[in-house]
């Protein structure tokens, strides 16, 4: 057995996420996250309500470690950059379709659909909110900058790309900050 607090939470959430990103959600169970993580199911239950409740708790974990990788560049574009490398890294560790299996179950399982929302609902999750606040900071940007519409319009650009199988090479990430998310945030400014 693993140790209490923070460390079992720890192992949990992984445990999660591993069998998440091996099987989706349908195949994920409480008992097999209760396995992997050396864990008893009453300890999981205690802490979460249900499988939808474990899940968003492991996504929130898992994107916030990725997103406490990004670097401060020093600049807006450095660390747009940087979060694009971030994702990309992500998103060869996470297969989208899991993502897309979720959303899709969604439409028919009530308690998944409202812990993915508050998951998406967090802005502190999305990996664009700190470099943006940076960039407010040092004047890069003005502080009404539309952080859920950058959000919004990468992601799109990157799932769709993930969805094709097409390389989310350094080309891509190039021109999605100068051609797309430059010019969305610069329009901002007027």
């Amino acid at each position: 057995m693993i140790a209490r607090g923070k460390e079992r939470e720890d192992a949990i959430l992984g445990a999660a996420m591993r069998l998440l990103a091996g099987g989706g959600y349908e195949a994920l169970t409480i008992d097999a996250v209760a396995a992997e993580a050396h864990a008893s199911k009453a300890t999981i239950y205690r802490r979460w309500r249900n499988k939808a409740e474990l899940v968003e708790a492991a996504l929130d974990a898992h994107d916030a470690a990725f997103n406490d990788e990004v670097p401060d560049t020093g600049s807006l574009r450095g660390d747009l950059v940087a979060v694009l490398e971030m994702l990309r890294r992500k998103a060869r560790e996470f297969p989208p379709d899991v993502a897309v299996e979720m959303l899709r179950l969604m439409e028919h399982d009530a308690e998944l659909a409202a812990a993915l929302r508050r998951h998406l609902a967090d802005e502190e999750l999305s990996p664009f909110h700190a470099p943006l606040a940076r960039a407010v900071e040092r004047g890069e940007v003005r502080r009404e900058v539309d952080g859920e519409l950058v959000h919004d319009v990468a992601e799109a650009m990157i799932v769709h790309r993930l969805r094709l199988r097409v390389s989310l090479d350094d080309a891509f990430v190039d021109r999605l900050v100068d051609d797309v998310l430059m010019v969305l945030i610069e329009k901002g400014k007027s």
